[in-house]
């Protein structure tokens, strides 16, 4: 209204002087009808009243003109107030929507608040097929955050910044110890010889909280972001349980990701295997992980948090295609390789000479862990794992490939040796000599490379039930050299007798079941199995060798001289799983070595053969919204771990160790908003 007034007062202003022409000339007009006389007259009496007329209107011009000046401005001032309240607006609705993308995408990554999925790291209920019923899903329209009276999220120089992460305090009871913190070593569930085995055990920690943080912006038609979360469910050379409980900081996630508009999208750094199935299409913090307690999941489930780089491209919500290049790691089985073992009587002194060798220890000076016994794998080439997903409307289906080289260092002149030197020479002597030249002394003559390709291939299929208040999946994966993808650590490979590697054909399975009775109540079971078929050999070749020192002569006894005594054993079985295996004392319990380290027991192969867990359990929201989530959960495991049979190499007996455990875990947890 007020700019309608002013264009109709400037309009007045302009148009007045053309309203005083037409006065004057309608003067002129009249004034013909006179006498010249009178012409002359009126014309100096019009011209005097016309200075007249515009000396008394300047003022009133002029105070008009200013009036309109005044209200421009005063026009002017309020549409600066209003952008500022726009540009402000558009702020909040910029921070709004930043906030219902993070509780969107985090609700179905199964892992933070907004979902309510409580799992480890939080999995759970949220995602694709959470109803709203089933209180897994976010609030319509992000409700939630726009009750709160604290801002969506963090925003630093045009990026959106979103903490999370929980609090934890948690217990397990062992029936059976693993002497371990919360995460339950599946595949060292200790056999009935094993002194850990008849005792119980209980642990309390709170190392399993952690922490996160997403960021993300947008250039143009990207969408960037970056991702950390990280535990404390590691232990640095100090860490100990006596008294501060020091437990290092852990890196669990730290990617970076760009999803371009058109469906592609570009992702970098330690993340989720591509071979971890994802609850819709294919992205980062999409992952169905177990609800469980247990950080280690549940037998059967395959998972690894390591180096990653995957591209994906996404048809609609339909179909995504992906690959991924991924750090690779070879974990090894079996036992009885071919070795040359050296003893030095009287010293501490003992070395060991195989043929073959694939993994080393992390340098002490470098960054890798020195004191990790198995090792870090000298890789050749990285894993390669291609994933493809469909979401039809109901349910999420997903098939996937593996491949994975493995290289190790064979030495064919490694193991050799002889008895015809001995100090004392058994009457039939024996000799492994070198198969290039018939040397006698372990040697790295011949050395090569042997590289082998492995893998394998999966699917799984999730769909929702009862108004999607139940989930039903089931994944099954198999393969040579697969071993290490499933969570129970089974190997990838063993060594033949001549030092070549042996890819161990592996297989994985897990069906599960997750009931969001309420929006407060949710109830899980699983199901899985991990089994490993053998891979035995006969024909490996065990030397040993005991050197004594001479021994001097004193006042009363004269000089021994030094002796030099060589055992060797040709044809012998070895492998992973052999039929031959020593499994006699896997139930024989033996007398500790020091009062830290309990016996492990009698000998015992125990290769596992299969190993499968049942696990049910539940959360309870006690709060969930805008302040955070408050909750609680228990969960029951029984695990049985079964070796493969041994006779003792050729005895009538076969023997096949078994060994179970009971497990309960709790949790308490605050997440954060």
């Amino acid at each position: 209204m007020r700019v309608f007034v002013t264009c109709l007062l400037a309009l007045g202003l302009a148009t007045s002087p053309a309203w005083a022409g037409d006065d004057g000339k309608k003067d002129t007009a009249d004034s013909t009808k006179t006498t010249s006389s009178d012409k002359t007259a009126k014309s100096d009496k019009t011209a005097d009243s016309t200075k007249t007329a515009a000396s008394e209107s300047s003022p009133v011009i002029e105070t008009e003109l200013q009036q309109m000046r005044d209200l421009l401005k005063a026009q002017t001032d309020q549409l600066e107030e209003q952008r500022a309240a726009l540009s402000r607006e558009e702020q909040k609705i910029q921070d709004l929507e930043s906030r219902l993308h993070v509780t969107e995408t985090n609700g179905a990554a199964s892992g933070v608040m907004a979902s309510g999925a409580p799992g480890s790291g939080g999995s759970g209920p949220s995602g694709l097929f959470a109803s709203p019923a089933s209180g897994a899903a976010p609030a319509p329209n992000g409700q939630a955050a726009m009750n709160s009276d604290e801002p969506a999220a963090i925003r630093f120089k045009g990026i959106s910044l979103s903490p999370g992460g929980f609090l934890a305090a948690e217990s397990v009871s062992r029936t059976h110890a693993d002497a371990s913190d919360i995460n339950t070593s599946l595949n060292g569930i200790p056999y009935p010889g094993n002194a850990l085995s008849t005792v119980s055990e209980n642990s309390f920690t709170g190392r399993q909280s952690q922490i996160t943080l997403l960021a993300q912006s947008k250039i143009g038609g990207t969408q960037l972001t970056g991702y950390y979360e990280a535990d404390w469910l590691g232990t640095g050379v100090t860490s100990n349980n006596r008294q501060s409980n020091s437990y290092v900081l852990r890196q669990r996630q730290l990617f970076a990701q760009a999803k371009l508009d058109n469906g592609w999208s570009f992702s970098g750094g330690q993340m989720w295997t591509l071979a971890t199935e994802d609850r819709k299409g294919i992205d980062n913090r999409l992952e169905v992980r177990p609800m469980t307690i247990d950080p280690q999941y549940t037998v059967g489930f395959d998972w690894a948090r390591q180096y990653g780089f995957r591209v994906v491209k996404s048809f609609g919500d339909k179909f995504a295609v992906g690959v991924s290049v991924e750090g690779p790691q070879a974990t090894l089985g079996g036992r009885g390789f071919s070795a040359v073992t050296t003893t030095t009587v009287g010293t501490a002194s003992v070395a060991t000479i195989t043929n073959t060798f694939i993994d080393a220890p992390g340098a002490g000076g470098g960054l890798l862990n020195f004191i990790d016994t198995s090792g870090y794998t000298v890789n050749k080439a990285p894993d390669i794992v291609i994933k493809a997903a469909l979401d039809p409307g109901w349910g999420h289906y997903e098939v996937f490939g593996i491949i994975s080289t493995f290289r190790n260092r064979v030495y064919p002149c490694g193991v050799v040796g002889t008895n015809a030197n001995d100090t004392a020479p058994p009457a039939t002597t024996t000799t492994i000599p070198c198969s290039i030249n018939g040397s006698i002394e372990p040697s790295s003559l011949g050395a090569f490379n042997d590289t082998r390709t492995g893998g394998g291939i999966g699917a799984s299929a999730r769909v929702p039930l009862f108004a999607k208040h139940l989930e039903v999946g089931l994944k099954v994966v198999g393969g040579d050299g697969i071993g290490r993808y499933g969570t129970a650590q089974l190997a990838d490979l063993t060594f033949r007798p001549d030092g070549t590697a042996s890819l161990i054909h592996t297989g994985h399975g897990l069906g599960s079941l997750e009931w969001h009775v309420n929006p407060k109540f949710d109830i899980y079971a699983y199901l899985g199995g991990e089994y490993a078929w053998r891979d035995a050999y006969q024909g490996y070749n065990s030397i040993t060798v005991t050197k004594t020192p001479v021994i001097p002569a004193t006042a009363t006894t004269v000089e021994i001289p030094a002796t030099v005594t060589t055992g060797i054993k040709t044809n012998q079985i070895g492998g992973y799983g052999s039929p031959f295996a020593n499994n006699s004392g896997c139930s024989v319990e033996n007398p500790p070595s020091t009062d830290i380290v309990p016996s492990a027991g009698g000998t015992c192969a125990g290769d596992t053969r299969f190993i499968w867990e049942a696990t049910f359990g539940f959360w309870h929201k006690i709060y969930q919204g805008s302040k955070g989530g408050l909750r609680w959960g228990i969960q029951y495991s029984y695990i049985t771990r079964m070796g493969w049979s041994g006779n003792d190499n050729g005895s009538a007996t076969s023997l096949s160790p078994k060994a179970t455990d009971n497990m309960i875990y709790t949790s308490f947890r605050y997440y954060i908003p």
